[in-house]
């Protein structure tokens, strides 16, 4: 599908495949968020991963100007909303008991990524406020003449969001964790930030894993081979299978296959070995990293023992970031037992536009309720914080 408008031409394309990787890479390379990049969102279609098979339907927005793009969303129609984790049911149930269609909707996301960092991917030459306009303007005339419920952009970009016109979308927060460092040396530094209790409590869990005589060792470059790739998506379904209908299994075995060639320089893998073994982890944890952000992802053990998850997913990964001068750790959603171990809690934001009025005006007439019993818990949940030492 083409359309042009002004000084511009609009693609809608149903494969990332189509567009030109170099291209892509141009204008998501310099933004934060490594899941914005052409080999992470290609290899979630290519492998299988999402589709027609799964429910998401590739509908990437495609900005040229003459032979060259400018602009690009990544967007994806919706026949419902897992893989999404913004726990949106509530508003679906309210469109199923008002009579309104709420699937098929349009959606905004690094697909099965909760991570925060969606944006519209804009070159810093044009106007970016202006042919950020004609995009949403374009999405919203996309989903009218589809019949699309909306458009939701999820796990977005803080910094994009405050960009935005006013009222074009409804902002929805939710808390997310998030390790922040404010410049430690190193991990005795971090410790050194906690309640005696909890200093003394993560010290002994650090402990303890050497005790039952396994090491942690970070996995990068070519460090990182085949084996670990296959391991790692093979502790990946064993993860979530022991959830049973609420696992969240989406990626498939080519994914990960297709990391070591695709991804490699922003991949880390947090193995933990047994001393007499360095080539066979017992567990792993996967991150994924950029500049100074990591990214916590997957994890999963052959064993569970005392205090492994801790120290792969969460203190190992922490003594890496320190040393590597990474200034957020994201490790992903869920867990209030990462308060813990100093993970504050941040808003993370979501933006909703329906299409359907009376939809649009529930949520903007009850939203700013919503937002503050959001920022509220927040307040509560870092009240929780066993630091000794604010910063």
């Amino acid at each position: 599908m083409t359309r042009r408008d002004h000084d511009y031409t609009f693609t809608w394309e149903s494969s990332l495949g189509g567009l030109d990787r170099a291209g892509w890479n141009t204008l998501a390379r310099p933004i934060q968020s490594p899941f914005m990049e052409w080999e992470w969102l290609e290899l979630m279609e290519s492998s299988g991963s999402i589709g027609a098979e799964t429910g998401w339907y590739p509908a990437h927005l495609a900005v040229w100007s003459q032979d060259t793009l400018v602009a690009a969303a990544p967007l994806y129609r919706k026949i419902h909303s897992e893989g999404e984790f913004v726990d949106d049911y509530v508003w679906a149930d309210l469109a199923y008991r008002m009579g309104v269609a709420y699937y098929p909707k349009l959606v905004g996301m690094s697909p099965v990524t909760p991570v925060q960092g969606y944006r519209f991917l804009v070159s810093a030459r044009e106007n970016v406020a202006r042919l950020t306009g004609l995009m949403l303007a374009e999405i919203e005339r996309y989903c009218r003449a589809n019949q699309l419920s909306g458009y939701h952009f999820l796990y977005a970009d803080l910094e994009w969001v405050n960009t935005l016109p006013a009222n074009r979308c409804i902002p929805w927060f939710h808390p997310v964790l998030i390790w922040k460092n404010p410049g430690y040396q190193n991990f005795d530094e971090y410790l050194a930030r906690f309640k005696t209790n909890q200093r003394r409590n993560i010290i002994r869990e650090r402990r303890r894993v050497a005790q039952q005589g396994i090491t942690l060792r970070p996995l990068t470059g070519d460090q990182l081979t085949d084996e670990h790739l296959e391991l790692m998506y093979r502790y990946y379904v064993d993860t979530n299978s022991k959830f049973g209908s609420w696992g969240c299994r989406y990626l498939t075995r080519e994914f990960f296959a297709g990391l070591a060639d695709r991804f490699r320089d922003r991949l880390m893998l947090m193995g933990a070995f047994e001393s007499h073994s360095l080539n066979d982890p017992v567990a792993m944890g996967m991150f994924v990293y950029k500049r100074d952000r990591l990214y916590g992802r997957y994890w999963g053990c052959r064993e569970a023992l005392d205090t492994l998850h801790f120290n792969t997913c969460y203190y190992s990964p922490i003594e890496w970031a320190i040393s590597g001068g990474i200034r957020e750790f994201d490790p992903g959603i869920g867990g209030g037992h990462k308060v813990r171990r100093g993970f504050e809690s941040v808003p993370g934001c979501s933006l909703h536009r329906f299409l359907d009025p009376e939809m649009e005006t529930l949520m903007r007439m009850n939203i700013e309720a919503i937002n503050g019993q959001a920022h509220n818990y927040i307040r509560k949940i870092n009240e929780r914080l066993p630091f000794a030492i604010r910063e």
